[in-house]
């Protein structure tokens, strides 16, 4: 700021140079003068988040006839304004600030005062106007929640039914492609493919059940809390009302938290909605590291498909090609287990009657988020791009000596087990050594031990008994 002209703001503790053609006023720049800690400013969505509530806090408060209508008008313009991006560089606040966000709170305050006397022509002050009926501590907590439901409906939820539509596709694709299944990274009982991408598909239909069964908290804000949760200094109903009209403008279900003390104090929501995206991002590792597995080869590894080829694997090895989309996947699903951690720890930081690791706490909550979508996408190409290999598919399963399972209501089990040794100690088929060392007929051997029979369950042959 040395090489820009300035202006001197004040605020209670005194005057402060700020820039002369910054929007922000004294308390601003008071947390940039004292806050050097990393270089992550607070998220976009955050600050729009910010900026509905103080749109909609002028207009709650001209209804209440507690702020003059022309103030009001020109706050809710300014707030508008915000949320084009009007004024984007105007929020330098880092995540590293004052634990309540009271910092952002108070640089949205300066901004939208600033910007609606220049529109209004009056004069407009952050606290006594544009803070009317607010205070940071309910303003934020209300803020993580209104960003983090409105990135979910916009980004989250769209990406994962297109990610779980599109497996359901592949699936019906696949329902008769039999292969060999896998337990311990052993073979294993065969199965179709369409029924191992079943298993993705119900796996990861879990996380629209999860994100349902929090919406509800999700939408409770503190609104109306003010400082503690008493609601000193606003109008008994302006929490309500004002949630009322965030839901009308988002179509959020939005309410004013019936205790305001445990909004206030409380970031167990948080912590519930970390976990919630921990767990698809599981749900993502599970599925990326099943399509590096079976794309692995193409000659030496399992090789039972071959992923989309999408750049050169090596700088130094020509023609290698690699899993990239599926291993950057799993590389942003690890980022979001350690934001889970982040949000936990943040989330135990409450003392009485405020948190004050709220910052950080939005911060981890929108990155992972948004990297939750953006991993989604990114396995949804993978998974509709991939083709299959028959011949890799089909050769291993016709000499999987598991299958000899399907005759241990036959011939028991410790007699299918001495088959199976013999198969895998002579490299032979199993319906040949079985042929050997049993009476069955070869086309009853046939039948019982067809795979695509095996992969629809029950006891093989019990149909034809």
């Amino acid at each position: 700021m040395s090489d820009r002209p300035t202006r001197n703001e004040r605020d209670s503790m005194g005057e402060v140079a700020v820039p002369a053609d910054a929007l922000w006023g004294a308390q601003t720049q008071r947390a940039l003068d004292n806050f050097h800690i990393g270089d992550r400013t607070m998220p976009e969505a955050f600050v729009h988040a910010l900026a509905r509530i103080k749109g909609v806090a002028a207009r709650v408060n001209r209804e209440l006839t507690l702020l003059d209508p022309a103030r009001a008008e020109a706050i809710a313009t300014a707030a508008a304004e915000v949320l084009r991006n009007e004024h984007a560089a105007q929020f330098p606040v880092g995540v590293y600030q004052t634990g309540s966000g009271t910092s952002s709170n108070m640089n949205l305050n300066e901004v939208l005062a600033r910007r609606a006397a220049e529109l209004s022509g009056l004069d407009v002050s952050p606290n006594d106007h544009v803070n009317l009926g607010q205070s940071s501590n309910d303003v934020v907590p209300s803020a993580i929640h209104v960003a983090t439901s409105l990135l979910l409906r916009a980004r989250l939820r769209p990406a994962w039914q297109d990610l779980v539509a599109t497996i359901d596709e592949r699936s019906r694709e696949l329902e008769e492609v039999a292969k060999t299944g896998r337990t311990h990274l052993m073979d294993a009982m065969p199965l179709t493919l369409g029924q191992e991408l079943s298993a993705w598909s119900a796996q990861a239909g879990d996380l629209h059940d999860r994100l349902g069964g929090i919406e509800p908290r999700l939408s409770r804000l503190a609104l109306g809390g003010t400082a503690i949760g008493t609601g000193i200094n606003t109008h008994p109903e302006f929490g309500a009302r004002a949630a009322a009209l965030l839901a009308m403008e988002t179509g959020a279900p939005f309410v004013a938290d019936p205790n305001a003390f445990r909004a206030i104090a409380s970031q167990d929501t948080a912590a519930e909605l970390a976990s919630i995206l921990r767990s698809g991002a599981l749900t993502l590792i599970k599925i990326a590291n099943d399509l590096r597995w079976m794309n692995s080869g193409p000659l030496a590894g399992l090789g039972e498909i071959e992923l989309e080829a999408l750049q050169p694997g090596s700088s130094i090895m020509p023609g290698k090609v690699n899993p990239v989309l599926p291993e950057a996947v799993a590389m942003a699903c690890t980022r979001i287990i350690g934001l889970d951690a982040t949000v936990a720890a943040a989330a135990g930081s409450g003392n009485f009657q405020l948190n004050v690791m709220l910052p950080l706490i939005a911060d981890c909550l929108l990155e992972g988020i948004g990297l939750l979508a953006d991993a989604a996408d990114a396995l949804s190409r993978s998974v509709a791009g991939f083709t299959i290999r028959q011949d890799r598919i089909e050769t291993p399963l016709a000499r999987n000596p598991i299958l000899v399972t399907a005759l241990n209501p036959v011939i028991g089990y410790l007699r299918a087990a001495e088959i199976a040794k013999r198969a895998y100690r002579e490299g032979r088929p199993i319906i040949d050594i079985a042929e050997d060392m049993t009476d069955l007929s070869r086309t009853e051997l046939e039948t019982l031990l067809d795979p695509a029979r095996l992969t629809r369950g029950g006891t093989p042959g019990a149909e034809d008994a």
